[in-house]
């Protein structure tokens, strides 16, 4: 099955557009920040940066819409809104167009947001649409409400493979033919105090750091954990003939993919790499490719000082060590279930644009990383393998080649 992606939109810590992330990425620039303002009263918390959204998804919507979402779904349809537009707008039977919203987390503001109310202020306080606020399906929900899709609103959640995972299954939905479009991409917005004292005491976030735009360092010798952050991707996925029949050429084609999972441990990675490699290769064989045929690899690389190794060691052992790879979480840190879906547009633009972003605050390189990592911009050549890794050992890996 030949899938193009035709249309695709972002809201990231980078830009309040995909092309102004693709071009701040590009630059080498860094969207984390200091977040005190965000996180209310932080004198309790170990750790205050994290990576917002550079724009408030709300002011792209009416008031009063944008007071009944949670900041998680303002983002799912902003980044829609964008994606469709891109796409052209195609003209679909609605029962023949589908969504594939994911999110790790859902609306975790609003959980936290209408707790503080019934404890101040009791239960008859607390709001109405509490539930629909909060459901991890409703991003799915309102996107397929804002462009009547009736062939299916589906929400993978799969922590951070969640993204990544709906381009799987969007892309299935084409090959059996229950879609002729499908709307897929990843939101989350988890930048609370709750979540932010939760990671880093489960040891996973960066608490020491220089600066915060230096927080985040995959493959550095000094990382020491991931910085947290939020936003969303949408891409619109068709098979290449009927974009190519009106009109549309697209960015790049989704030429492969796989899913496998570790069945080793709720939060740490195989150490052997096996099912990530297992993945890698799969989603090469289905694109009918070879690995030399792999240029560069968009790395999970979420700064953690084992993730970042065994990630290193599945390339090596699934695809071998000619392809240049770079780590976009060191510009945007890590956004939970939109970091798949972010990191695909990634992928997608570096085929577009014929360019591998580079990776900042690599100015270390740990010895047991001996891959070649992009630190300045530099052109593609081949194609480009999207990686994503998450809690609970979820492993998704996809392929993207020129249309």
């Amino acid at each position: 099955m030949d899938i193009t992606i035709t249309g695709m939109g972002a809201v990231t810590p980078l830009g309040g557009s995909a092309e102004e992330s693709w071009r701040r990425l590009c630059a080498g620039e860094s969207g984390v920040r200091d977040i005190a303002d965000v996180l209310g009263e932080p004198s309790t918390l170990p750790v205050t940066i994290g990576a917002p959204m550079a724009v408030d998804p709300a002011d792209s919507l009416d008031r009063i819409t944008a007071r009944r979402l949670d900041r998680v779904q303002q983002a799912a349809l902003v980044a829609s809104a964008q994606a469709w537009e891109d796409a052209g707008k195609p003209e679909v039977d609605p029962t023949r167009l589908a969504v594939v919203l994911a999110t790790g987390v859902g609306g975790i503001s609003t959980i936290v947001h209408q707790q503080s109310v019934l404890d101040r202020a009791g239960a008859r306080r607390v709001s109405p649409r509490t539930v629909p606020m909060l459901m991890a399906n409703a991003g799915a929900a309102q996107v397929s409400i804002a462009y009547q899709a009736r062939a299916g609103a589906y929400t993978p959640v799969s922590a951070c493979s969640s993204g990544a995972e709906a381009f799987v299954a969007g892309a299935r939905l084409l090959a059996l033919d229950e879609a002729d479009v499908v709307i897929v991409g990843g939101a989350d917005a988890a930048l609370t105090p709750l979540t932010v004292a939760a990671f880093a005491n489960s040891g996973a976030l960066c608490t020491r750091y220089r600066s915060p735009d230096q927080a985040s360092r995959p493959f550095d010798r000094d990382r020491a954990g991931f910085v947290l952050g939020e936003g969303a991707a949408v891409a619109v996925l068709e098979r290449t003939e009927s974009a190519r029949a009106r009109g549309r050429r697209g960015y790049a084609r989704l030429a492969g993919y796989a899913v496998t999972s570790d069945a080793y441990h709720i939060t740490a990675p195989d150490p052997s790499g096996a099912e990530q490699a297992r993945a890698m290769a799969t989603a090469v064989r289905r694109a009918g490719l070879s690995t030399a045929d792999i240029g560069h690899v968009n790395c999970h690389a979420t700064s953690t000082e084992i993730g970042d190794v065994i990630e290193a060691r599945s390339i090596r052992a699934a695809i071998g060590d000619h392809p240049v790879l770079s780590a976009p979480k060191a510009s945007l840190g890590h956004l939970v279930g939109a970091a798949g879906a972010v990191e695909a547009v990634i992928a997608a633009l570096s085929v577009a644009d014929s360019r591998i972003p580079p990776t900042i605050n690599l100015t270390r390189p740990d010895p047991e990383i001996d891959l070649e990592i992009a630190t300045t911009a530099r052109s593609l050549h081949g194609a480009v393998l999207s990686n994503s890794f998450a809690f609970g050992g979820q492993n998704v890996a996809l392929v993207f080649t020129p249309v």
